[in-house]
């Protein structure tokens, strides 16, 4: 939790290039959300560790028609940018080809944050041209600091 929390929000992001901080405040996950994620049938967190200290993690979970979703895709701040998150997003493309045979991965990226969506377009990920509407009024998922933070589906072949 504390890693994701760190990636995202918060000024310690401010360190890496994933941050959120201009777009939310309060947190990003909470021990009840990732518990949820992780005790799901079909679901798994995949883990990098460096030095042995966890470094980055991500959810994956089975969904129907060999569609994999990914999320909760963090990297410590200190450790981005030097290749960590693309062999992390690599091994979890390939833990969900072999684990459940997916041959989709998708996931929801806020729509404003067009460096990230970059960087997942150049791995291949394309936008699906769906969106899907931010939660606001759900602290669980932070405090928006504007009002039309939305989500753009990105899709990618396995």
């Amino acid at each position: 939790m504390e890693l994701v929390q760190s990636a995202y929000r918060g000024e310690a992001s401010r360190q890496g290039w994933t941050t959120e901080a201009d777009l939310l405040d309060g947190q990003r996950t909470d021990a009840q959300a990732v518990l949820e994620a992780v005790s799901k049938p079909g679901s798994l967190v995949v883990l990098a560790e460096l030095d042995g200290q966890l470094a980055g993690c991500c959810h994956l979970e089975a969904r129907e028609g060999h569609e994999a979703y990914f999320g909760m895709f963090s990297v410590r701040p200190n450790q981005q940018g030097q290749g960590l998150g693309g062999a992390l997003l690599a091994e979890a493309e390939r833990t969900a080809r072999q684990s459940w045979g997916a041959t989709m991965m998708v996931m929801h990226v806020i729509a404003q944050r067009e460096d990230l969506i970059a960087w997942y377009e150049r791995r291949g990920y394309r936008r699906t041209g769906e969106t899907e509407p931010f939660p606001y009024g759900d602290e669980r998922f932070g405090l928006p600091k504007r009002p039309d933070l939305r989500f753009v589906v990105l899709a990618k072949p396995l």
